[in-house]
């Protein structure tokens, strides 16, 4: 009888769990492992070596746990350390199994979406500083114009409930008018960050109407149920029993608390070292 695996999901925090609650509604059978490296967030200051070695030791625990797939679902280890996972390490720790991220579905989708192929990026400092969204587009659309806006107080103000403020408000319209004030051809912005989808009511509030905005959980759940379709020996693999369970590296009554309002749903998560 051949061993059966459960699909992982990893974030630095809790942001991620907007990309598992999207996975889950578009393929609820799948059996799934979140692991939220909370005692070290956030990661998107942190250097890339820092997020690598994070990124990687939470990779290994995901295999520990029985996973033959996990999602990086968090857009700093996807850009800071995704690569080097897939060329450099998965052969000799993991053969056979798979780590992905969440930009590259992000930046397939969006010729899609922009007419004046002027499209913006809001995402952590750690995002905007490795340029992967904008090496991601140009590399598949060299003819995409992309303009990006660093937005350091977004995650705290989410992760703090203070997303529905004034403070909030101050924050979300400064950082969009930056953005939109670096190409007025600007018709699609993307959301980098898997926090932001908590914040899409006043992030529409302060964008024009007529330029769209992209939110990454559908785009990458989408993607992610096409990979299972042109990877049948890994999907034949996946356990079917509709389960989930919930790591934290910090207080599970705060990830337990705030996860929940990421997921929509009660969390009950288990503590965890990596």
């Amino acid at each position: 009888m051949h061993k059966k695996y459960n699909i992982g999901v990893f974030d630095s925090g809790y942001g991620g769990l907007t990309i598992l609650k999207e996975i889950e509604k578009l393929l609820p059978e799948y059996n799934y492992i979140y692991l939220g490296d909370n005692a070290r967030a956030p990661y998107g200051n942190r250097s890339f070596e820092t997020v690598y070695k994070y990124t990687l030791e939470a990779v290994k625990k995901l295999f520990e746990l029985d996973c033959n797939i996990v999602l990086l679902a968090c857009n700093t280890a996807s850009a800071k350390a995704l690569r080097t996972i897939q060329q450099k390490d998965l052969e000799s720790i993991a053969p056979g199994r798979r780590v992905l991220g969440v930009i590259r579905p992000s930046t397939e989708a969006v010729d899609l979406y922009s007419k004046t192929k002027h499209v913006g990026i809001l995402g952590t400092i750690g995002t905007v500083k490795s340029e992967s969204y904008v090496i991601e587009i140009q590399k598949m659309y060299p003819h995409i114009i992309v303009e990006q806006e660093a937005c350091p107080m977004w995650v705290p103000l989410v992760e703090n409930d203070e997303y529905k403020t004034e403070g909030a408000d101050y924050f979300i319209k400064k950082n969009i008018t930056n953005l939109l004030s670096k190409d007025k051809s600007i018709d699609t912005v993307i959301l980098g960050c898997t926090h932001y989808p908590l914040l899409i009511e006043k992030i529409k509030e302060y964008t024009p109407a007529g330029i769209t905005i992209v939110n990454q959980g559908e785009i990458v759940a989408k993607s992610f149920s096409d990979y299972l379709i042109r990877h049948p020996e890994l999907e034949t693999q996946c356990i079917k029993n509709r389960e989930q369970r919930f790591y934290t590296t910090d207080s599970t009554e705060l990830f337990d608390s705030i996860g929940s309002t990421f997921l929509g749903k009660v969390i009950n998560s288990r503590k965890i070292n990596l």
